[in-house]
């Protein structure tokens, strides 16, 4: 079996399988209780990619919010920009599980099989075998869910109606998550990167569908999730906010980090 190996254990996160798992483990721990809204189990995350050093506390507020699913959800969907190997629409692994050193996931091969037929879905080994952005989230996945599948995709030039559709193919029910793995804006003084990333995230929570790539490096994702909360009635909410000014001290060229949760109050919806 083909299993898609980690390539950022070590430097993005912990290698060693009992340091990683200790790690995420404390995030968690320390993260607290968010305040969440009746409306919610969650359908979404928008959720941060960077080393865990600077966007691991706000990524845990975000995963903290899986606990009360543990049980429930076994389908992850997660979507994330491409650093690396340019990709003209949806990439998807050959590989048949994702390594990381807690273990590996099993790719879910009929929700691949429901994606083959739309023109914007792509398979290349390449966009995934040093991408980072989904990489990072699956140790958070592995220590807050049990038993769960991932359909892998690597965002590269697409539309936001383009991501909305491969979101519907596989909406599924209260079991299937999706997972949006962006960060915010880059390399700007900490007030600037701060007055930018709160108009940035009152766009995405009032819905919008035009985060560029400055705002947001996984702006397309993004955007292509707003589409599809529209449509099926999902609503948003901020869970925490930082900067790399405020986990790693330098505060003269900051990244942004979000984790947003989206939710619905119609059950007939799921």
């Amino acid at each position: 079996m083909k299993t898609r190996p980690t390539a950022v254990a070590g430097t993005f996160y912990p290698a060693d399988p009992s340091v990683l798992g200790s790690t995420v483990d404390q995030l968690l721990h320390d993260s607290g209780e968010a305040a969440v809204p009746a409306q919610y189990p969650i359908k979404a995350l928008i959720v941060p990619h960077a080393g865990y050093i600077y966007s691991g506390e706000t990524a845990a507020r975000g995963y903290k919010l899986l606990e009360p699913m543990r049980e429930l959800i076994k389908h992850v969907v997660l979507l994330g920009p491409v650093h690396r190997v340019p990709v003209i629409g949806l990439a998807l692994p050959t590989s048949e599980h994702f390594q990381t050193p807690l273990g590996k996931v099993a790719i879910d091969k009929s929700s691949l099989a429901r994606l083959v037929d739309l023109p914007q879905v792509v398979f290349s080994d390449a966009a995934h075998e040093l991408e980072h952005s989904l990489e990072v989230q699956l140790p958070f996945l592995q220590r807050v869910l049990d038993d769960f599948d991932l359909v892998p995709l690597a965002v590269g030039d697409a539309s936001a109606e383009q991501v909305a559709e491969v979101i519907a193919q596989l909406w599924g029910g209260r079991d299937t998550l999706f997972v949006i793995s962006s960060d915010l804006s880059h390399f700007h003084p900490y007030e600037e990167a701060k007055s930018k990333d709160r108009q940035t995230l009152t766009q995405i929570l009032k819905g919008g569908q035009t985060i560029d790539h400055q705002q947001a490096c996984g702006g397309t994702p993004v955007n292509g999730l707003s589409l599809a909360a529209q449509r099926y009635g999902l609503h948003a909410q901020l869970v925490d906010y930082k900067n790399s000014g405020d986990t790693a001290g330098d505060k003269n060229r900051v990244v942004g980090y979000a984790s947003i949760a989206f939710g619905m109050t119609d059950d007939q919806a799921w």
